[in-house]
């Protein structure tokens, strides 16, 4: 008998953290994964997570699993995320356990499920003029959101780059551009237009923080999530559609803002 646990530490503190120096939500997801998956086998057999052998964990039951996300969590996008952290644990597990070799290959062997992707919406230049006059300008948070959104809009940032900005991110005057660091944790600098600049200068006077606080922010000063950015957007654009009635008829969500040509960016914001 070989217990997982000593593995399943060694995975996050000497592979993931010091071998491949993975980024913070690298190891949040593969936390979030690998703990869905022994909060299931659990509940299927009884046995706490300490105690599982690899022998627990063999290709019947994450086969099981990936079916338990799927049908009964709904997770039908994230699964083949899910499978990637666990066959990344296996990977690892195969070089300090060469006993269990053919229960991890069969693991391993376990194919990514393909997908129909979906359609990206994108956004006319109306319906994007509708959308940044929609924040209520009389509202802190009305001023945050429209600076938030017109940034996403010209530089086309993920929503994790978004979030992820702090107040000296952005360079004003001469070269005004945003920094941040992207998918991979690539460094990546990208210009702004003067409209843009006129926004964030005034919402970094309003916003008042120091170098290292974050750019966009609750009123407590905590980082937006992802979900608050989600949930603003969509506030915006049910706002926005009473006088672009189109935008009802589009999947409005953080990413589409990635797919507005610059072209369209109003010049009068």
């Amino acid at each position: 008998m070989t217990l997982i646990a000593l593995t399943l530490q060694a995975f996050f503190t000497d592979r993931l953290a010091r071998e491949r120096q993975a980024s913070p939500c690298t190891i949040a997801a593969y936390r979030d994964a690998l703990r869905l998956l022994l909060g299931f086998v659990q509940q299927r057999t009884g046995t706490a997570p300490a105690k599982l052998d690899w022998n627990d964990l063999n290709s019947d039951v994450i086969s099981a699993f990936l079916n338990h996300l799927e049908d009964e969590r709904g997770n039908t996008r994230t699964r083949n995320v899910r499978l990637t952290a666990i066959r990344s644990l296996f990977s690892y597990a195969a070089l300090q356990h060469p006993e269990h070799a053919l229960l991890i290959q069969r693991v391993l062997d376990i194919p990514p499920k393909r997908y129909d992707k979906r359609t990206v919406t994108f956004l006319t230049g109306q319906e994007v003029d509708a959308l940044l006059a929609a924040p209520d300008p009389k509202r802190w948070e009305g001023r945050r959101d429209k600076a938030m959104l017109a940034l996403a809009v010209q530089t086309g940032l993920r929503v994790s780059e978004l979030t992820s900005l702090n107040c000296d991110d952005i360079a004003l005057g001469d070269g005004a551009a945003v920094r941040c660091e992207g998918k991979g944790r690539k460094q990546r600098t990208v210009p702004l237009d003067r409209p843009v600049q006129n926004l964030l200068s005034a919402w970094l006077n309003e916003r008042a923080g120091r170098r290292g606080d974050p750019l966009f922010c609750t009123r407590t000063g905590r980082r937006l999530s992802r979900d608050a950015v989600a949930q603003r957007l969509t506030t915006h654009t049910q706002t926005a559609a009473k006088t672009r009635p189109s935008l009802l008829d589009k999947s409005i969500h953080p990413h589409v803002l990635r797919h507005i040509v610059s072209a369209w960016f109003p010049c009068g914001y």
